[in-house]
């Protein structure tokens, strides 16, 4: 039976400011993990603009349907079928990814998932690997905006275990598995991409 293709009209505004970062850190990269696919529209606008990587899709369960329509509408040589994965329970994929990519999960994970989420990441990175990671984030323990706060409120009343993530203690767990912090761009609707470095 065929599936309708889920659809996030957030992933259509911020896929270009996205891509113009991705294909810079990605640029010598050749397999991309990304964990929390979602609808499958990031995958599959990546994937078509920057053919040189191989790009798996990930996420749990219950939404692989919907990334597999996305994949198997747009036929492309680099995208294989998504995998199984909630980073607080795993499995984890075997084998290395010289980059990881994820976009507006954390600020939906509990804090111990997205503990759970840099700790697995450690086990699939390569040597010099890249990691980018969207969405938004607090600095110094304030918002940086006003919708932010509201978006924070409406995230909390949704699941009080989510919420907005401090870029420091973001980074915290980044350096803890040896990645280094080197470049953060402003996004649209106060939004950030992290990219972050892994020493060799």
């Amino acid at each position: 039976m065929a599936i309708d293709k889920p659809f996030a009209p957030a992933c259509e505004r911020n896929r270009e400011p996205i891509l113009a970062v991705l294909r810079d850190r990605f640029a010598e990269r050749r397999r991309v993990l990304e964990v929390g696919s979602g609808t499958g529209q990031h995958a599959v606008h990546f994937a078509a603009a920057m053919p040189w990587l191989e790009w798996q899709c990930s996420d749990r369960a219950e939404s692989l349907a919907g990334i597999r329509a996305w994949l198997d509408e747009a036929g492309l040589p680099n995208t294989p079928p998504p995998l199984q994965l909630d980073v607080a329970r795993g499995p984890w994929p075997v084998g290395r990814f010289d980059a990881v990519f994820s976009a507006n999960t954390l600020h939906i994970m509990g804090w111990a998932e997205v503990q759970a989420f840099f700790a697995g990441m450690a086990g699939v990175l390569a040597d010099s690997a890249s990691v980018v990671v969207y969405g938004p984030f607090n600095r110094g323990g304030a918002y940086t905006s006003d919708s932010n706060r509201d978006f924070d409120g409406w995230l909390k009343a949704r699941d009080p275990r989510s919420g907005i993530r401090g870029f420091e203690e973001v980074d915290a767990l980044a350096r803890a598995i040896g990645l280094q912090l080197v470049d953060d761009v402003a996004m649209p609707a106060n939004n950030r991409c992290l990219a972050w470095q892994r020493e060799s």
